[in-house]
């Protein structure tokens, strides 16, 4: 089966004419995600096979897949299989960890700038919620309502501190398990041990280091140039000595707890802070192993590739509040189409699946491989028509949107609360971690099972 569109050089819309101008490349960052345009002014898919040889990541290939499958006994998620979470910086070590038995915790977050999430956000929360049910680990969610009122000069902190704790109701409508998940708000929470992770952390860093990260420059406020630092910190176990077992609120911090590793689920434009810190963990007076993270690509605008779904522009993206008449009309009238300009010349031609956004749409949500194969084929012959894509689309949507909007009914404010109360965490971790013998002098240890831990086994009792 094809996976979701790859990087081309190819426009996706015709240009006006033959007039040439400055081909651009695409632009990611943090706060700030265009595409590359051609000669012609036509905009072309995210180039993420470049943007991952920039950065230096690793492409996730089937290889690591077999290996997780493997470890986990749980079938990778379909985003994984059809490459939307397509690289990643040392999620083999993670791996190593549950292969072990040792502990990691998950670190994902939000940027609240409006009141209501996305398609698109959805994405990271969806698969964080599947990675913490397979690898039964804690999970810490940042919502950065700080960063939004650096970043957006019309949003002020109480504007975005309200958005975040609507944002976290979504967040908590994606099923999270509230024994293992602590969502906090930077204007709430950062204090105590995260503050001095905060400062401790930016004491490393050079503005010049900062600078060439985000580029910043003399105008910037300050606020922003220190927010990374904040940001970073995050991925710090020793920021949340609560969720620990033993916690002692008098206790400095943590040498032991200190060595945790972090998976960081996060779209690629997020990577270039966790670079900050994979450069730098080391050298915290408790070093901290470099975080881990795995990388998606952007959820397509309805306009067609090259743009992503944005809460800024309405017409771009299916929003989780969305009625069913909003979906089928927003489908019907924006989503960009990969059939041909008329009914003859499709049949004998077929559609173009790659740029399809219903079909993409299909290959987010549609969980049956088998069954997209077949929706793909017949769209790339001419047998299914546009039409009838696209009422495939809009019906799996609406399915998803609604059982959404059911699940975020049952979220109250103390329900919210339960979720952002600093507190010990629990979860199990592998049942059947395989530990390393020690290395006998002339001899090689060998890998032999360990055996399974009892059911009410507590993080503590696995670090020993």
């Amino acid at each position: 089966m094809a996976a979701p569109p790859p990087a081309t050089e190819l426009p996706i819309r015709e240009g006006e004419g033959e007039k040439k101008t400055a081909a651009t490349e695409q632009e990611i960052n943090p706060w700030d995600v265009q595409a590359g345009q051609d000669e012609q002014g036509n905009t072309l898919q995210f180039d993420y096979v470049a943007i991952s040889k920039k950065w230096a990541t690793k492409l996730i290939d089937e290889d690591l897949l077999q290996r997780f499958e493997r470890l986990t006994g749980k079938k990778p998620h379909r985003w994984l299989r059809r490459g939307l979470f397509f690289s990643h910086r040392d999620f083999d070590k993670i791996l190593d960890k549950y292969e072990a038995g040792e502990p990691f915790f998950l670190y994902t977050g939000r940027g609240p700038s409006s009141d209501a999430l996305h398609l698109g956000h959805t994405i990271p929360f969806t698969f964080t919620k599947w990675l913490q049910d397979v690898f039964d680990v804690p999970l810490v969610i940042m919502l950065t309502d700080d960063e939004k009122a650096l970043f957006k000069e019309k949003l002020t902190f109480e504007e975005t501190h309200k958005f975040g704790l609507q944002n976290a109701k979504d967040i908590i409508a994606c099923g999270f398990d509230v024994k293992k998940t602590f969502i906090f708000s930077d204007l709430e929470y950062i204090s105590g041990h995260f503050l001095y992770n905060v400062w401790e952390f930016s004491k490393l860093l050079p503005f010049n280091q900062v600078r060439g990260a985000f580029g910043f420059d003399g105008s910037t406020n300050i606020g922003r140039i220190m927010f990374p630092a904040v940001q970073c910190a995050a991925a710090f176990a020793t920021s949340y000595p609560q969720i620990w077992p033993n916690y002692d609120p008098k206790a400095d911090r943590s040498k032991a707890i200190a060595k945790i590793p972090c998976l960081i689920p996060c779209a690629i434009d997020q990577d270039p802070y966790f670079r900050l810190v994979r450069d730098n963990s080391t050298r915290m007076r408790h070093p901290t192993p470099k975080p881990a993270l795995i990388h998606s690509k952007f959820l397509t605008a309805l306009q067609g590739a090259g743009g992503k779904m944005s809460a800024s522009d309405p017409n771009s993206a299916i929003f989780m509040t969305d009625t069913p008449n909003q979906i089928k009309n927003k489908i019907i009238k924006h989503a960009f189409s990969g059939g041909r300009e008329s009914l003859e010349e499709h049949r004998r031609l077929g559609g173009i699946p790659e740029v399809d956004v219903a079909f993409q749409y299909l290959s987010y949500f549609e969980d049956d491989d088998a069954k997209l194969l077949e929706i793909e084929t017949s769209y790339r012959n001419g047998t299914l028509l546009t039409g009838e894509l696209k009422k495939m689309a809009i019906a799996m949507l609406q399915e998803y949107v609604a059982e959404f909007q059911e699940r975020r009914k049952g979220v109250t404010d103390e329900v919210m609360r339960s979720y952002m109360t600093p507190r010990e965490l629990e979860w199990k971790g592998n049942p059947n971690p395989v530990k390393k013998e020690k290395k006998a002098k002339g001899g090689k240890g060998e890998a032999k099972p360990a055996e399974a831990k009892p059911a009410e086994a507590k993080p503590a009792e696995k670090e020993g």
